[in-house]
């Protein structure tokens, strides 16, 4: 039973590197909460007299929004209680018409896609760079957005991750500057970059990205619940422009949000916002102090090499040791072994999402694991020479020889035209035939297949792989059948 699990994992002395960012209770006890998460049923409440109401709000709720605004910088913030997910369907529908143009990294989140059914809105993809000896996909250029706002002037917006998964941040400034020139609006997935406002504004920022909202962003969505101390399903989204509608985007929140919201997410973002107002800067100061130790030290450990790229979120620890001949899943495994629990691997990559939540002792553990790995496989250590760079080029340990990976994307595929009719096929006679529905890889939730684009054999290839080695892949049927066009 699910509440059984979850007792019985609580129980564990376990070092949390995965969402959420609060990592647990203690954070929440070390500022005073106890009261809260004590009378946590009894905080479980509907709209009393009192309580306000998230769709019209005057009291309470509106104080939390304006609270947000404040310490975001923005001119408007929205409680989100369904997750980042929601805040970007409602802001993709603000912006755009139906049956008109979005332009949008082909690397953004299902949401996005979502939001393309239900807005009967053409997608126009833009395509991030291939990081560099990596198997992930890097920043989205401006020179690609300029590209394409040239070739399609009548696309109403443009949407991309920044941070993406592995904390890989775009010029989001520069991208702001062309799209507003171009008269349109700019919308910022920030789902994995909530904090990343506040380690500038509380003077802890050297080495970090500068947040979507502080470079122009006109909609920007953050799962606070991913690294600051919010619950899961919790999100802040930030109008920071004129160029939408606030109406109208009130309307599409209401429409896409539940109308039970919960009260214990939005006690928990109070929450979160009166953490950042009382103790914002030492919560910084310490999260960046505990990193720069763990890059320090990590840095001497071998077999070990850690992902370095331009504009790097450095909360996202990015993880190799495949000189040690691990691939990320046997990482995962190895600490597993050792109760620490990372967010997501990628061929030879791990990456452990460090939060608010994370504390000192949380990295010794880590180090401590890392360390114990490195020493129990020492007899497999071979550098042969490579410099730490181009240790994630080397080939995947464990994998078939697709070149694929969770973060893959078709090579430039051309958006045709979404099936009207459908039906499903087995997935190893799909190779050529249009996808009719979005085939999702989870995490990072990153479509591998989008509707109107062709399944290839390696894609399909690479679904068999991924489903035989007991991964997640959203849009699979239990029955192994794929929709494709009629």
């Amino acid at each position: 039973m699910i509440h059984q699990f979850l007792i019985e994992h609580a129980k564990k002395n376990t070092v949390s590197f995965h969402m959420p960012g609060h990592k647990g209770a203690g954070i929440y006890s070390r500022y005073d909460y106890n009261e809260f998460l004590n009378r946590f049923m009894d905080c479980d409440i509907t709209e009393i007299p009192g309580a306000d109401n998230l769709f019209q709000t005057e009291g309470i709720i509106r104080d939390a929004q304006l609270t947000y605004a404040t310490l975001y910088d923005v001119d408007h913030s929205y409680l989100l209680i369904n997750g980042t997910s929601g805040g970007l369907i409602a802001a993709i529908l603000a912006s755009v018409s139906p049956e008109k143009k979005l332009i949008m990294a082909r690397n953004c989140h299902k949401a996005v896609f979502n939001a393309l059914t239900l807005g009967n809105i053409q997608p126009v993809y833009a395509y991030p760079e291939q990081l560099e000896g990596q198997e992930i996909a890097g920043p989205v250029s401006v020179e690609e957005i300029q590209r394409l706002l040239e070739e399609n002037p009548e696309a109403q917006a443009v949407i991309l991750p920044s941070p993406n998964y592995y904390g890989i941040c775009s010029d989001i400034k520069a991208i702001a500057d062309a799209v507003h020139q171009a008269g349109k609006v700019l919308i910022v997935d920030q789902a994995h970059g909530a904090h990343l406002h506040f380690f500038h504004k509380y003077g802890a920022g050297d080495g970090m990205p500068q947040s979507a909202e502080s470079c122009g962003a006109d909609i920007v969505v953050n799962s606070t619940h991913k690294t600051l101390a919010s619950f899961t399903q919790s999100a802040i989204l930030n109008l920071n422009s004129n160029r939408v509608d606030r109406y109208h985007l009130e309307d599409k929140l209401q429409a896409i949000q539940s109308t039970s919201p919960s009260y214990l997410l939005m006690g928990s973002l109070d929450i979160n916002a009166e953490l950042l107002i009382n103790h914002g800067k030492a919560l910084m100061e310490e999260w960046k102090k505990n990193l720069d130790d763990f890059y320090r030290r990590a840095d001497r450990i071998p077999g070990l090499s850690i992902m370095k790229a331009p504009n790097l979120d450095r909360t996202k620890i990015n993880l190799d040791m495949s000189r040690l001949g691990f691939s990320g899943a046997d990482l995962e495994r190895e600490l597993n072994e050792r109760d620490v629990f990372p967010e997501l691997y990628t061929g030879n990559l791990l990456m452990c999402m460090t939060g608010i939540g994370n504390t000192g002792e949380h990295m010794e553990r880590l180090l401590d694991a890392l360390a114990d790995i490195s020493e129990t496989n020492r007899d497999s250590f071979d550098d042969s020479g490579l410099e730490a760079s181009a240790i994630t080029s080397m080939p995947k340990v464990g994998e078939p020889q697709h070149n694929m990976t969770r973060n893959t994307l078709p090579a430039q595929a051309k958006f045709v035209e979404v099936p009207k009719d459908k039906m499903y096929t087995p997935l190893d006679e799909a190779a050529e035939q249009i996808c009719a529905g979005s085939i999702i890889p989870y995490p990072p939730g990153i479509p591998l297949i989008c509707p109107g684009e062709a399944f290839t054999a390696e894609i399909v290839q690479y679904i068999q792989f991924l489903r035989k080695s007991g991964e997640k892949v959203i849009g699979v049927t239990d029955a192994g059948t794929v929709p494709v066009g009629k």
